[in-house]
C-alpha cells in the first residue's frame, strides 16, 4: 500500500502507534499511543495547532472613524498652521499688555486660534474641494476623497467658529465687533484663489487679525503700532505662503488656480526677499516704538539668518526644499516672539 503524505515510519521505540499532530492545511505525524502519550506527558509535550497567518484585528467602531475623519479634516495631526497664526497673536498680546498679558485674555487667544485655524481648515478643503483632486499634495484629504460630504464639513465648521465666538463673548464690545470682521476673512479666504493671484495676502489679512483684537481687549482700543504689526504679519504670511505656492504651482497651473507663485513666475525668490525685508523693516518700526531693548534686536538679527536659510534649501525651487521652508517659518515666528517677550521682562527688571 502506498505510504500517505507526510507519513513518518516510528524510529523511537513506540511500537506502531502514532498520534496526528495538525497544523494548518497540512499534517505530519508522530509517534504516541498509551506508551507515548505517558512519555509526552512526562516530557511537557503537547499537540499543538500551528498557523501561517497573522490574526485579524477586530473592526474599529465607525464612530472612532468619523472622528479620524474629522481629525485630518481640522488638521489636526498637522500643528504648523496654528503655530503660524499663534505666534503673531502672540506678538500683539505681549507689546499690548506691556509684558506677560492677563492670564484669561492669553487662553480665550490661544484657544481661538486653534479653533478659527481648524474652522479655516475646514472651509478651505470645502472650497477647494474640486481642485484638491487634482493636486498631489492634496488629493487624500477627507473631502477630496469623498470620506467626508460637504454638509458634515459646514457642519464641523460651524461648530468650531461658535465654541470661537463663545470665548470672545468673555472680551469686551469692541473685541467682539472686531470678531466679526475675523469671521468674514476666514469664511471668505478660500474662495479667492479662484478669482485673484494674491490670496496669500488675503491669508494674512486672515491670519493676523488676532492682532488688532488682541490690543482691543487689553487695551480697549486698537492704536497704530498695533496696525503696524498687523502689516508686519500680512508680509510675512505672504512670503511664507508663497514657499506653500510654490509646491502647487504646477498642479495649480493645470488646474486653472491662482497664486502668488504663479504671479511672481521667474521672480518668485526676488519677490520673495521684498516681501521679508518689508515685514522685517516693519518689525524694526515695532520695536522702535515700543521701546524694546537688545533681546529683541539679537532675536530680528537670528530670525533673518533663519530666512536666509530658507532660501539657501528652496533655491533651486524644487518641491520638498519648498515645503521645507515654509514649515521652517514657524522658527522664525518663536525667534521673533522670544525677543518681545525677552525684551518686555528686561523693562520692567
Amino acid at each position: 500500500m502506498a505510504r500517505p503524505e507526510g507519513f513518518e515510519p516510528p524510529t523511537n521505540g513506540f511500537g506502531s502507534h502514532y498520534s496526528i499532530r495538525l497544523s494548518y492545511g497540512r499534517f505530519a505525524m508522530h509517534p504516541a499511543g498509551a506508551r507515548g502519550a505517558r512519555i509526552l506527558a512526562q516530557r511537557g509535550t503537547t499537540m499543538s495547532y500551528e498557523r501561517d497567518y497573522a490574526p485579524v484585528p477586530p473592526p474599529v467602531p465607525a464612530w472612532r472613524v468619523r472622528l479620524g475623519l474629522y481629525w485630518q479634516l481640522v488638521r489636526g495631526d498637522r500643528p504648523i498652521g496654528w503655530l503660524l497664526l499663534l505666534w503673531p497673536t502672540w506678538w500683539g498680546l505681549w507689546i499690548a499688555a506691556d509684558g506677560v498679558p492677563p492670564w484669561w485674555t492669553l487662553i480665550v487667544f490661544s484657544l481661538g486660534v486653534w479653533l478659527t485655524r481648524s474652522a479655516g481648515c475646514v472651509i478651505n478643503d470645502y472650497a477647494d474641494r474640486w481642485l484638491d483632486p487634482q493636486v498631489e499634495r492634496t488629493r487624500g484629504r477627507p473631502l477630496a476623497t469623498g470620506a467626508v460630504r460637504g454638509r458634515e464639513a459646514l457642519l464641523v465648521f460651524a461648530v468650531l467658529m461658535l465654541a470661537a465666538f463663545a470665548l470672545v463673548l468673555t472680551m469686551n464690545r469692541l473685541t467682539i465687533y472686531l470678531s466679526v470682521v475675523g469671521v468674514l476673512l476666514a469664511a471668505s479666504y478660500p474662495y479667492l484663489k479662484r478669482y485673484t493671484y494674491l490670496p496669500q495676502v488675503y491669508l494674512g489679512l486672515a491670519f493676523g487679525w488676532g492682532i488688532p483684537m488682541g490690543f482691543a481687549a487689553i487695551r480697549g482700543e486698537v492704536p497704530p503700532i498695533a496696525w503696524v504689526l498687523y502689516a508686519a504679519n500680512i508680509l510675512w504670511a505672504t512670503a511664507y505662503d508663497t514657499w506653500y505656492a510654490m509646491v502647487d504651482r504646477d498642479d495649480d497651473l493645470r488646474a486653472g488656480a491662482k497664486s502668488t507663485a504663479i504671479l511672481f513666475g521667474e521672480l518668485d525668490l526676488l519677490a520673495q526677499g521684498v516681501l521679508y525685508a518689508s515685514c522685517f523693516f516693519a518689525l524694526y518700526l515695532v520695536g522702535r516704538q515700543a521701546g524694546l531693548g537688545q533681546a529683541y534686536w539679537i532675536a530680528l538679527g537670528v530670525a533673518a539668518l533663519l530666512v536666509v536659510y530658507e532660501f539657501v534649501i528652496a533655491r533651486h525651487r524644487e518641491r520638498d526644499p519648498c515645503f521645507r521652508a515654509f514649515l521652517h517659518n514657524q522658527w522664525v515666528g518663536a525667534t521673533v516672539f522670544a525677543g518681545i517677550a525677552v525684551a518686555l521682562w528686561q523693562k520692567t527688571h
